[in-house]
């Protein structure tokens, strides 16, 4: 059994492992396992690239180094990788380790989705289209790409999905289908999903569910987003809802402070 303490020697071997031996390098020890992808990664190997290269953005095992991690990205896509297109695309749109390009990000979104049909790469690619950043405005090409990658069970594509049904743009208005699409997202993990189910669970008069799912949003949200949804909760009359934006708020602060260290 090959473990994290030898790296690997070759692409062939590398290609011929079976997808437990993988689980067990990646699940090992994080300095093993971060000296071993990096092995597998310079021999060749695109899965290896694109698990180096999101490492290297989340500082997982190694140092953050996002110029790198776009470096892996790029490698891992040019040999026809999904992840390793959508991650380079999102290194575009974000600005990690490049400048802001929302024309490049659309280009490498687009080549995922062409390669895979990878559910991420529509989210992102929707994204833009409904922002009109890099590519030309078209709610309709971005409400059917939310729709495809909603079908696919991609949890942040049910939140704007219902968007579109509460606010009846391009759609009929229907506050049960948001409201369900919102569950979706919420159940899924994702925290627009959570924060835009909880306020509509709130209109309904059902505070406690609702100050559950906005427990939940902190989580994973970005500061911005907290610091959007705290500010909105502060202008609540609820006592409760203030005090919940008041964290989210503190917690953006913070979270902002660590990033900046």
């Amino acid at each position: 059994m090959l473990t994290t303490t030898a790296p690997p020697s070759s692409l062939q071997a590398l290609q011929a492992m079976p997808l437990a031996e993988w689980q067990a390098v990646l699940s090992g020890p994080l300095e093993d396992a971060a000296r071993w992808v990096g092995a597998a990664a310079q021999l060749g190997h695109a899965e290896a690239q694109a698990v180096l290269g999101q490492w290297l953005l989340d500082g997982h095992g190694l140092p953050r180094d996002a110029a790198q991690a776009l470096y892996w990205f790029l490698h891992a896509a040019q040999q026809g990788h999904a992840m390793g297109m959508n991650m380079a695309g999102r290194c575009h749109e974000q600005g990690w380790g490049t400048a802001v390009d929302c024309g490049k990000a659309a280009h490498w979104y687009q080549q995922a989705i062409r390669t895979a049909a990878l559910p991420q790469a529509r989210y992102n690619l929707a994204n833009l289209l409904a922002s009109g950043h890099g590519v030309a405005q078209n709610h309709a090409e971005a409400l059917a790409l939310y729709q495809q990658a909603a079908e696919q069970g991609y949890a942040k594509a049910f939140a704007k999905l219902g968007r579109y049904y509460e606010d009846g743009l391009l759609v009929p208005q229907d506050a049960d289908i948001a409201l369900r699409c919102y569950q979706r997202g919420a159940e899924g993990g994702d925290f627009r999903g959570q924060f835009c189910y909880a306020g509509m669970l709130a209109a309904q008069g059902r505070q406690a569910e609702a100050l559950h799912w906005l427990a939940l949003v902190p989580a994973t949200a970005t500061p911005r987003y907290l610091r959007e949804a705290g500010a909105l909760l502060l202008r609540s009359p609820n006592a409760d809802f203030k005090a919940i934006g008041s964290q989210m708020l503190a917690q953006a602060d913070a979270n902002i402070a660590v990033t900046a260290a």
